[in-house]
């Protein structure tokens, strides 16, 4: 505590700092997070538009195609159900992550909002993680809507350590493929981030095989289709609930090498996180030059 002195040169002793009655502890980085993170969740939760889009809509394209399917076991065991619980999931995965981290970002900057924070003590990666943590909450729900559908409305049989495998792999997408949401966040125009978030999106799902298998596509989709990151995810994803027969017998091409995969998306997780970063700067330098 450091004293300063009157004017008649008596030094005086500043009262003790009282906190106000309502004043709680922060916790820390680790309490803002979480309280950011609660926020994030109960914001989203006040949109049903959120939920039926982000949410609901895998979770019904699973039952709409992948539950006539169920039941049906391909020659290594596998049921068809299972395989089409790994595509709808990649697709919610790979949408969630997106238009999470792309248009609900865009539409914060385009309102200042991110200029606000910027001005507050909390850092920004409190902010950036809890939007990842969000995303790894809202895709643990779909998973398990999804699975709950699968058990309970089309009796899949599920081979219970390649489940848990796919699961892993699936959340882990959550987080692969939110730099893209990034990107997009920080290069798009607010207005039309959620346009180019759809245009961006829908053909990686379907060049991927998540709507079509990939034999069924046409045949300069086929050859484009392993530059693609949503490509390896969806082959890792598949290859970790089926042996590599049954996922040729799927209408996939045979899986290759796991590293090569995982190689793909995080490279490509790598390259989006510095456009990003870019983004970022640039518009952080705007804010400031303003």
């Amino acid at each position: 505590m450091t004293s300063t002195r009157t004017s008649a040169g008596l030094p005086t002793v500043p009262p003790p700092r009282r906190l106000t009655p309502q004043a709680t502890r922060n916790g820390g980085a680790v309490g803002m997070l979480v309280a950011h993170v609660r926020a994030e969740i109960r914001q989203n939760l006040r949109l049903p538009e959120y939920m039926v889009g982000v949410v609901a809509i895998p979770i019904l394209l699973f039952a709409m195609f992948g539950l006539p399917e169920a039941g049906q076991i391909m020659p290594g065991g596998t049921d068809v159900g299972a395989m089409m619980f790994v595509s709808m999931s990649c697709y919610g995965i790979v949408s969630l992550a997106i238009f999470t981290f792309g248009i609900d970002i865009a539409q914060e900057r385009g309102k200042g909002w991110l200029r606000r924070l910027r001005a507050t003590p909390m850092p920004m990666w409190v902010y950036f993680a809890g939007k990842a943590a969000m995303a790894l909450v809202f895709s643990s729900v779909i998973l398990a809507v999804m699975l709950a559908v699968a058990l309970l409305l089309g009796d899949v049989a599920f081979d219970a350590e390649r489940l848990a495998r796919t699961l892993l792999v699936l959340l882990a997408g959550a987080l692969a493929f939110a730099p893209i949401g990034f990107a997009l966040a920080y290069w798009a125009r607010p207005r039309a981030a959620s346009a180019i978030g759809n245009l961006v999106f829908l053909p990686l799902a379907f060049a991927s095989g998540f709507f079509f298998t990939l034999n069924g596509l046409p045949r300069f989709v086929q050859q484009l289709a392993p530059y693609l990151p949503t490509y390896h995810f969806g082959q890792l994803a598949w290859s970790q609930m089926a042996p590599a027969s049954d996922v040729q017998a799927f209408g996939s091409p045979a899986p290759g090498s796991l590293a090569s995969h995982a190689a793909w998306v995080v490279g490509g997780a790598v390259v989006f996180g510095v456009l990003a970063a870019v983004g970022y700067r640039r518009d952080l330098n705007r804010s400031n030059n303003r």
